[in-house]
Order: structure tokens, then C-alpha cells, then sequence
């Protein structure tokens, strides 16, 4: 038996969004039902709902970035029970098989399903993501949140930013001894800088703006780089273990790639919609540095990274806005105007 939610959505590309009522599944015998409290807004939702990304399919109801507390759960269930703090991110099934499944790599699973805009068996065809008042998800993929009730907002973005920083910051051992830079002070980039501090790594942000100098600072970076300043990127060619690009616009790689030291990697998070600009294949040669990239998390690391913030007290920057409030957070996102991240107060669906 279904039930019927409120959300918001969109109804093609050049609409905005607007209230829907979307159906969402009763719970099987493994599934956990959720009420949303909070939903981080993302980049790529806009991409998404905007179908500037292709296979965008309608109604769109996005969003990846939720919190809430569990209401019901499927008699199979017996890792979650109801009244528990819990987080769903950007992936609610997969094919749970395949080798990157049994390692705990479901985001790089084939048969990956994503929490919006993916084939399901659910009405109406396609998953409907967190900008609603409810969610069920397959235990498997649901996440313990052990930060303070009060911090839950803050959580919301962990779910997709702090994963997206977080699993390749792990997985090229940035730590004590290395120089991480982080590139771009925005959504993803603040979470960035907080991890890499948090992991003890020396930490150099880059920016484009003067005016963000500070604010990277009190991120926790012990160098900042205005990234237009020739000379000052050039003090620090040749010296970087790691750089993590979090940008999502089409810019000059071989500026970055420059500063990697030997056998450094420079690893791309930031999804811009069309391609950058082909990098200086010497730059790769003569110093053996390697141009990477990262999607996400699988759902065990996902976890450690909540938990790992949790102890050292991490959340997300965020502003906070109601549901009708989106089209314009929309709209001031894709401007910068945001530290650093929007949430969406889910209890403002019900108004």
C-alpha cells in the first residue's frame, strides 16, 4: 500500500519547481521508512532539474542530502528501529553483486539506482528524491547519524559533499606530512579543507577571491592562494602531494597540475557541464603525476566519514530556507551567494 507525501518538483527543464504529491512505497521487509527533517541543496540538482545534464526525466524531485528519523521499519530490518537519527545520501539501491558491491563501492556499481531521477519500480517509474516530507529506502543503504540533534541540519550536505571530499582525501592518504591544496571555497570545497585539517594534512586553499582569504582560514586552512595571483601559485609549484578540485566550471587544469610534486595526483570532484579545457599532456610526463577522479562514496565509507565527523565535530556551513524558497536559493547558488550550502526545512512542507 502506498501513501501520498507532499514535495517539490519540477515538470520539465524550463519550469520551476512547485508543490506535488508524490506517492512513496510502504515498507517492505527490509526497508526503513524516513521522515525528512532537513535536505541539502546540491549543484547538481540544478543540472538535474534543469536538464542541463542528459536523461533528465519528469516529475523531478530532487535531492541527496537527507536527514530525518525513522517511523517504521520492515520485519527483516535489525539494524535501524524507529525514533532513530538517520541519513540517506546519494545512492538508495544497487545491483549488490557485482565486485564493487561486495567491496562496499556501490557507487561504482553499473546498476547504481541514485536517490532521484534513476529507474525504479516505484511510482511513477523513477526515484523521487529529499525535497519531500518522506522517504523509503532499502536498509542497506540508510546511515546512522550519532551528531547532536541540534547539529542535523549541518548534516544534511555530509551526505554528498562531506562523501565527496572525504573519499578521496582517504583513498590518496592525505594526512600528517602531506600538503593537500583544496581548489574553490564553495559547497564542497569548505567541506574539503575542513577534513583535510581534521586529518591532520597541511592544508592550502585556492580561491579566485581576495574576499575569501579569511574565510578559508577560519575553515581551517593553513595557507590560502589567490589562484589569479601568478606569483603566488608559483611559490608553490612542484610541492603539492594532493590537490583536490572541487570546481564545477570549466577552467585551466595545467595551472594546478604545475604545483604537483612527483608521482603527486590532482583529483577532480567538481561536475561541470561541459568539458575543461584539454590539460598539457607533459605536464603528466615529465613528473609521472596522474589527473583523477572521485564520485561520491559506497555506502561503509559514507558512514565512516559521519562518524569520523561526529568526532571531531564537523558539520556543513549552511543557511537555512523553506521549501518556497527554492527557486531563488537556485538562482543566488549558481551566483555564489551562499556560505555554504542551503538546507531545506522539510517541516516547511507541511505549511
Amino acid at each position: 500500500m502506498t501513501s501520498f507525501v507532499k514535495a517539490y518538483g519540477a515538470t520539465a527543464g524550463d519550469q520551476p519547481l512547485n508543490a506535488l504529491e508524490i506517492t512513496r512505497r510502504a515498507p517492505g521487509a527490509h526497508d526503513v521508512e524516513i521522515d525528512i527533517a532537513f535536505c541539502g541543496v546540491c549543484h547538481s540538482d540544478v543540472h538535474q532539474v534543469r536538464g542541463e545534464w542528459a536523461g533528465t526525466v519528469f516529475p523531478c524531485v530532487p535531492g541527496h542530502e537527507i536527514v530525518g528519523r525513522v517511523t517504521a521499519v520492515g520485519q527483516h530490518v535489525t539494524t535501524f528501529s524507529v525514533g532513530q537519527l538517520v541519513g540517506v545520501g546519494c545512492l538508495v539501491d544497487s545491483c549488490k553483486q557485482c565486485e564493487e558491491c561486495n567491496a562496499g563501492l556501490e557507487n561504482y556499481c553499473d546498476g547504481m539506482v541514485g536517490t532521484y531521477n534513476f529507474p525504479t519500480t516505484d511510482e511513477p517509474g523513477h526515484t523521487l528524491g529529499g525535497y519531500s516530507q518522506q522517504i523509503v529506502v532499502h536498509e542497506r543503504y540508510v546511515l546512522r547519524v550519532t551528531h547532536p540533534e541540534k547539529q542535523l541540519a549541518g548534516v544534511a550536505p555530509l551526505l554528498c559533499a562531506g562523501i565527496t571530499t572525504y573519499s578521496p582525501l582517504r583513498h590518496w592518504n592525505a594526512g600528517p606530512g602531506k600538503k593537500v591544496g583544496i581548489v574553490g571555497i564553495g559547497g564542497l570545497g569548505h567541506m574539503g579543507v575542513k577534513l583535510a585539517h581534521a586529518m591532520g594534512a597541511h592544508v592550502v586553499a585556492f580561491t579566485t577571491s581576495e574576499s575569501k582569504v579569511a574565510e578559508a582560514k577560519a575553515l581551517g586552512a593553513d595557507e590560502v592562494v589567490v589562484s589569479r595571483n601568478a606569483e603566488e601559485m608559483a611559490t608553490h609549484t612542484k610541492s603539492f602531494d594532493l590537490i583536490l578540485n572541487t570546481v564545477a566550471a570549466p577552467h585551466d587544469l595545467d595551472a594546478f597540475l604545475e604545483l604537483l610534486k612527483r608521482d603527486g595526483t590532482m583529483t577532480l570532484v567538481g561536475a561541470p557541464s561541459v568539458s575543461h579545457p584539454s590539460p598539457n599532456v607533459f605536464n603528466f610526463i615529465l613528473k609521472r603525476r596522474s589527473l583523477a577522479g572521485s564520485m561520491i562514496g559506497g555506502i561503509p565509507e559514507t558512514q565512516e566519514m559521519l562518524d569520523f565527523c561526529a568526532k571531531h565535530g564537523i558539520v556543513a556551513d549552511i543557511e537555512m530556507i523553506r521549501m518556497d524558497e527554492i527557486n531563488e536559493a537556485y538562482e543566488r547558488m549558481l551566483k555564489g551567494d551562499v556560505k555554504y550550502r542551503f538546507v531545506i526545512d522539510s517541516a516547511t512542507l507541511a505549511g
